[in-house]
């Protein structure tokens, strides 16, 4: 076994979400958060980062908003699960480096969008606790599937 093998590369950008396809993804995590009443922020950017649909459901901390869109835009700037960066800081040391990058929100609840192996945009949810935040976002995510 080859101990420098390569890790294996993270999806290739695609075609940006359509509007309507955003609407799918946010209807599936909105669904999932109301199942809770858990008042949360949605927020769905494109394979570019930029935002195509965010919304607030009622009493959700207006705190979240901001929040809400960095982990979306995290989870498609990197091409990987904000979680992955929690989890990273959590081990302290060196990762705690990753505190110095502003274009980054470490925290879970933001997924890239994968539809036919390629990055077509990000959710990201905020509102509750870091690991219910994922728990919304996969059930948007779960929506790309059925596309």
């Amino acid at each position: 076994m080859n101990d420098n093998a390569a890790a294996p590369t993270a999806p290739r950008y695609g075609a940006p979400i359509t509007f309507e396809q955003a609407q799918r993804v946010a209807q599936a995590a909105q669904d999932e958060a109301q199942r809770y009443d858990w008042p949360m922020v949605i927020a769905i950017v494109d394979s570019a980062g930029h935002l195509v649909l965010q919304h607030r459901l009622d009493q959700a901390q207006l705190g979240s908003i901001e929040v809400a869109r960095q982990k979306a835009e995290t989870a498609v700037r990197f091409r990987r699960p904000t979680k992955r960066f929690e989890d990273a800081l959590a081990q302290g040391g060196l990762h705690l480096r990753l505190l110095g990058m502003t274009n980054l929100t470490p925290l879970d609840g933001g997924l890239p969008l994968i539809a036919d192996g390629k990055v077509i945009g990000a959710i990201g949810v905020s509102g509750m606790q870091s690991h219910e935040d994922a728990l919304v976002a996969e059930a948007g995510a779960a929506a790309v599937r059925a596309f």
